[in-house]
């Protein structure tokens, strides 16, 4: 027999295997008890446009679902858009009890749970609310705010340093650091990157194996913000490798500093179906992000290394006066091959800076 409790974390552990696939739609897993307790289905929803997570764990529970317990993560939907309403689906096939960690937030398909309850099934909210809410993060703050969640990805010597006086940057975090990073990528729906770090680093921004340099089958979206166009004809984001949108004023609008607007061009991304975004490089475009108040984590690789100079890991924040520090709470400390991987969120400002800041002429112009 399994209890509510142990069938919602292995659900929870279910729905983060559709992390990277089913924008923009949620990740969410879904586990079926028997009448008598014993696990008859589980499934979570693997692409946008596939069967809900209750919905292939039904397929797998058959007959054994009728007056047994459904436990899934998300409200089960209650609209018809590519797939039926998943509410319904759980009331034809019999099910006594729907156990629900997180109530939907989008009025679209909100309302499963009243519709259950309708239909005389018993209905529990709140079970391990606090994990899977972590685990569908990305998808939950980016319909709540109508932007994608952001999390800006740096690798930094102990001095903060992503690279050394003559520029040079490879390699800065370890091999196990930098396999780390791809599948980070692979979680994430696009890559956004500053036209100063793809004509400085010509990356390629795709998810692949270091070991022989395959590429992922499903790849990002790689975003190069570029407010006038200077993206090499023959730089490797270019390729054919994965989708790119390099991304100018003239596209999105200019943003204050004369540059593209960062938050237009969050918004754009989330009407593209884009709900979960990587930052990565370069300095002067992370602290853009950071200084709008438009980054939600932090993810660091920090080597045990000094240069005493180079280029920063993080320039131009907005920042005057350390009272204005950005102040970040540590979720996660571990070790990664020979370094440290941190990950931290932003404390929310009580109240906006009253000093002002000057931002940098255009020769530290990064996108």
């Amino acid at each position: 027999m399994v209890t509510e409790d142990e069938a919602m974390r292995r659900a929870v552990a279910l729905a983060a295997r559709g992390l990277g696939t089913t924008s923009p739609n949620p990740v969410v897993g879904c586990i079926l008890l028997g009448p008598g307790g014993e696990v008859v289905g589980e499934g979570f929803h693997a692409y946008a446009g596939g069967p809900h997570a209750e919905i292939v764990a039904l397929a797998q529970a058959g007959e054994r679902a009728r007056g047994g317990t459904c436990v899934v993560t998300l409200e089960p939907c209650n609209h018809t858009g590519r797939t039926g309403p998943c509410s319904d689906a759980l009331i034809h096939a019999g099910v006594r009890r729907v156990v629900i960690a997180v109530d939907d937030p989008t009025p679209v398909a909100a309302g499963g749970a009243a519709t259950l309850r309708a239909a005389g099934i018993e209905v529990a909210t709140g079970v391990r609310r606090a994990e899977a809410e972590l685990g569908n993060v990305a998808w939950l703050t980016a319909v709540r705010r109508g932007r994608p969640y952001v999390t800006w990805k740096f690798a930094a010597t102990l001095d903060g340093r992503s690279a050394a006086a003559d520029g040079t940057s490879q390699w800065i975090s370890s091999a196990e650091s930098r396999a780390d990073v791809h599948v980070l990528r692979s979680t994430v729906d696009a890559i956004v990157a500053g036209v100063g770090t793809v004509v400085a680093d010509d990356p390629q921004l795709t998810v692949r194996d270091l070991r022989d340099g395959t590429l992922a089958i499903k790849q990002p979206l790689r975003v190069v913000a570029d407010s006038s166009g200077r993206t090499p004809a023959a730089a490797r984001v270019r390729d054919a490798a994965a989708p790119t949108w390099i991304v100018t004023s003239a596209e999105v609008g200019t943003g204050p500093d004369g540059r593209v607007d960062l938050s237009a061009l969050l918004g754009a991304l989330f009407g593209r179906g884009v709900r979960n975004v990587l930052l990565e490089g370069g300095p002067t475009l992370a602290g853009a992000f950071l200084a709008a108040g438009l980054v939600d984590r932090v993810i660091g690789y920090v080597a045990p290394k000094l240069l005493g100079a180079g280029r920063a890991a993080l320039v131009d924040a907005g920042i005057g006066t350390i009272a204005d520090a950005i102040e970040l709470d540590f979720t996660e400390i571990t070790q990664i091959g020979g370094d440290l991987r941190f990950t931290a969120t932003p404390r929310p400002k009580p109240a906006p800076s009253d000093h002002p800041v000057t931002r940098p002429a255009d020769g530290n112009e990064d996108f």
